[in-house]
């Protein structure tokens, strides 16, 4: 009999920053060791109307980011010029703005708990508080306060979904049905394709 463990997808972007500076590679590597699969992969320069589907946000998000950003304003003593809910517009504006400012390389990767191995490997949204070792924290510094202040997105390098069904809706923005790639890799007969009794199956 031979095991097979369910396989997630998650969509991964690697941002305009990210391939400015001549990341593509280092950060592909470390999911491909992880032994996640690339299912498809392409560059392209997004345009807006992809971009604001992607960042589907409703005005309780927007409302809960701005109060975050106003809180910050005030401890500062910077002024607070219009309401929560436009500062967090302004996420998505500024964010569709650094989207379409150059190319990206957009992916689907596949894996067992897809969604969660990318996101231990990419590290938190904020760069300046992500984990040392992982692929935002070792490679940028960014924060969401200098963001606020410059009004401009965070230079976070990559955006990776926080789900299967997250992934599978941002998928269909970003690829065909005739692009994804059904093969299997030597990795995944190694996970995947054990028999009960201990033997590699064919």
């Amino acid at each position: 009999m031979t095991t097979k463990a369910s396989k997630d997808i998650s969509l991964v972007l690697i941002k305009p920053d990210g391939v400015q500076r001549s990341l593509v590679g280092d950060i592909i590597n470390r999911f491909e060791r992880r032994g996640l699969k690339i299912k498809a992969m392409k560059m392209l320069v997004p345009t807006v109307e992809q971009c604001e589907s992607h960042y589907n946000k409703d005005d309780a998000w927007f409302t809960k980011k701005g109060e975050g950003i106003v809180e910050d304003l005030k401890k500062d003593n910077l002024p607070v010029e219009k309401e929560a809910i436009e500062y967090g517009r302004d996420i998505i504006r500024t964010v569709v703005k650094y989207m379409t400012a150059g190319p990206v390389v957009a992916m689907v990767l596949e894996g067992h708990a897809a969604p969660a191995v990318v996101t231990s490997l990419v590290g938190g949204t904020e760069p300046l508080t992500a984990d040392v070792g992982t692929i935002r924290g070792d490679y940028t510094i960014d924060s969401y306060y200098m963001a606020t202040v410059d009004n401009r997105a965070v230079r976070n390098l990559i955006h990776c979904s926080e789900s299967d069904d997250e992934a599978r809706r941002e998928t269909a923005i970003w690829f065909g049905d005739a692009e994804l790639m059904e093969y299997t890799t030597a990795q995944e007969r190694i996970l995947y394709d054990i028999s009960a009794d201990g033997h590699w199956t064919s």
